[in-house]
């Protein structure tokens, strides 16, 4: 899914950002964008905004402040084999991304493998994503952010060349693996840890950093997947800093991605972390459905995925009909409602209604809990039943059916009453 711009497709996005690679900092408007032909930018939207008080998007780091690696264009293109188009992974906004392999820093006898970001060559809107990149990740460690390993930003008779080296997640997207691109179908289990990987990730942002940062992309192509399959949030061009202490929004130009874009930051310009709560609260409903939050490949009324399962909501009964087919019947059926439910609180149209991240992951934390508590039980009655069925296997087969049925009356009917987990 492409980001918005409300001023038509494919365009070259405006842009007259001139940014110090030394300073590596940032004092431009964001990509600017429009809705119904008129523009929304950081000079026509009331409030504060850090950009036009020329703040930095993020604290200058150089790069004695942080643990980043310095590479040379030479090293890149080694590890690319010159940037060989067999080693592409995709294909961006901000260029192309590539696989590498570089020396350990550790054990130089060894390397590892890494994804290259190369800047495109449209100008400085990449540039400036880079730049936020730097200092964003020069910063944030976090096991749910991906890893910036290192950065290249040499000036050549070229021009520029900007590039970041990340930490190689060879799952690819939860996107992907959400598509029918995949072979593989992720389990109920696994889309319920991925919820609450993405949750500890934004909560780290929003509330456990000296500033805060709003993501403003949130979404499921934004979401890889490490070699253990736990999900990290990437890509953090368009991020920034939350309003500073006594402002209660920042101003700016309004990007981000069809589907996920909060309702007040399209109409006003106005950011606050609340908009990545509701992008949040989308995804939640793409993990339960399996479906795109803007499809326009799907029948006209079910192109928009939240106006689709609105009607679903109400009626318990039809709740199952908008779980993710390819999941063919295998999950729990409570804690996808109470993940529906978590959803609905995210995406309240009044943006200080909405809860916190951190208030999110709490509850997403015991509907995890619960269901491996449940599947916990299941996994013992597995084994009565295996136990059971040796111990009587010179009986008749009524006898077995007999003992079975039993087992099933006790323990599975307690094995689907769970205690409830409050989400209010």
């Amino acid at each position: 899914m492409k980001c918005f711009s409300f001023y038509g497709g494919d365009k070259p996005e405006p842009t007259t950002v001139t940014v110090s690679a030394q300073s590596l900092t940032s004092k431009h408007s964001d990509r600017e964008v429009g809705q119904s032909g008129s523009e929304l930018n950081s000079q026509n939207v009331s409030g504060a905004s850090s950009e036009s008080m020329g703040r930095p998007l993020f604290p200058i780091i150089s790069p004695g402040q942080s643990n980043l690696r310095v590479f040379t264009v030479s090293e890149l293109k080694s590890a690319t084999k010159n940037f060989n188009r067999g080693f592409m992974l995709g294909e961006g906004g901000f260029g192309c991304v590539y696989k590498g392999s570089i020396k350990n820093r550790e054990d130089s006898s060894r390397k590892i493998d890494v994804a290259v970001k190369k800047l495109g060559k449209r100008g400085m809107q990449g540039h400036k994503e880079w730049v936020t990149e730097v200092n964003l990740l020069g910063v944030a460690q976090h096991p749910n952010l991906v890893k910036l390993i290192g950065y290249s930003a040499e000036d050549d008779e070229r021009g520029m060349q900007r590039l970041l080296i990340y930490e190689f997640m060879p799952n690819r997207s939860v996107e992907f693996h959400l598509s029918t691109r995949s072979e593989t179908t992720l389990s109920w289990a696994m889309r319920l840890k991925i919820a609450q990987d993405a949750a500890r990730g934004l909560t780290y942002l929003h509330e456990e950093m000296d500033f805060q940062i709003i993501f403003r992309d949130f979404k499921s192509s934004n979401i890889l997947i490490d070699e253990q399959w736990n999900a990290k949030l990437s890509d953090f061009g368009l991020a920034r800093l939350g309003p500073q202490d006594g402002l209660t929004h920042v101003s700016t130009a309004v990007v981000g991605t069809w589907g996920y874009a909060a309702p007040e930051y399209i109409q006003t310009g106005r950011l606050t972390s609340k908009i990545d709560v509701w992008s949040y609260g989308v995804f939640l409903y793409e993990l339960i459905t399996g479906r795109r939050p803007l499809d326009r490949n799907r029948p006209k009324g079910e192109q928009k995925l939240l106006e689709w399962v609105r009607p679903y909501l109400s009626d318990v009964k039809k709740f199952r009909q908008i779980l993710d087919p390819r999941l063919q019947g295998n999950y729990h059926l409570k804690s996808a409602k109470k993940l529906a439910t978590v959803a609905n609180r995210c995406l309240v149209r009044n943006p200080k209604s909405r809860p916190k991240m951190s208030e999110v992951l709490d509850i997403v934390n015991k509907i995890v809990d619960a269901s491996t508590e449940t599947e916990s039980l299941e996994l013992s009655v597995n084994s009565l039943a295996s136990m059971e069925t040796s111990k009587n296997s010179t009986a008749d087969s009524k006898t077995r059916d007999l003992d079975l049925k039993t087992v099933e009356s006790g323990w599975f009917a307690w094995m689907w009453m769970p205690k409830l987990i409050g989400t209010c």
